[in-house]
């Protein structure tokens, strides 16, 4: 069986997606949703492009702030890369909270980019989100089990 070549599939993915989506994660392990995701096969893996690219700088101001919050809910240290349970906790714990804080539904039928739409409306921003609320839901967050 012949290995991947990690470093051309790097170079096709950055050439076939023009705007990525800050939450793939999340949206490959569907603990949330959003409208304006496209997925996309390439080689034999699965992967999600923003449609939006107005939409995608909020979201993106989002998932940056909300890094930055967690590093100290979820112990991690700013100049690694995050392991990827803490990045699907944050992911998901993040968006789920931000629905959950504006008294919406905080399950798997979130979506992602009209949350952050919504927060913006009632916050005034991502800066002004109510982080501590946010970090409950980002700690309490537990990612599905592997099957064995």
């Amino acid at each position: 069986m012949a290995e991947y070549n990690e470093g051309a599939y790097r170079l096709a993915r950055e050439a076939y997606i023009e705007h990525s989506c800050p939450f793939e994660r999340a949206l490959l392990s569907r603990c949330a949703g959003c409208s304006r995701a496209r997925r996309l096969n390439l080689a034999d893996r699965e992967a999600i492009a923003c449609g939006d690219p107005v939409v995608r700088e909020y979201c993106l101001a989002f998932y940056q702030a909300l890094h930055e919050n967690a590093q100290f809910a979820l112990k991690t240290n700013p100049d690694t890369p995050w392991p990827f349970g803490k990045e699907i906790r944050a992911q998901c714990g993040g968006v789920r909270g931000l629905a959950g804080a504006m008294g919406g539904a905080a399950d798997e039928t979130t979506d992602i980019a009209a949350t952050v739409l919504q927060g913006g409306q009632r916050f005034g921003g991502s800066a002004d989100f109510p982080y501590s609320e946010i970090m409950r839901a980002v700690v309490h967050y537990e990612p599905r089990k592997r099957r064995s």
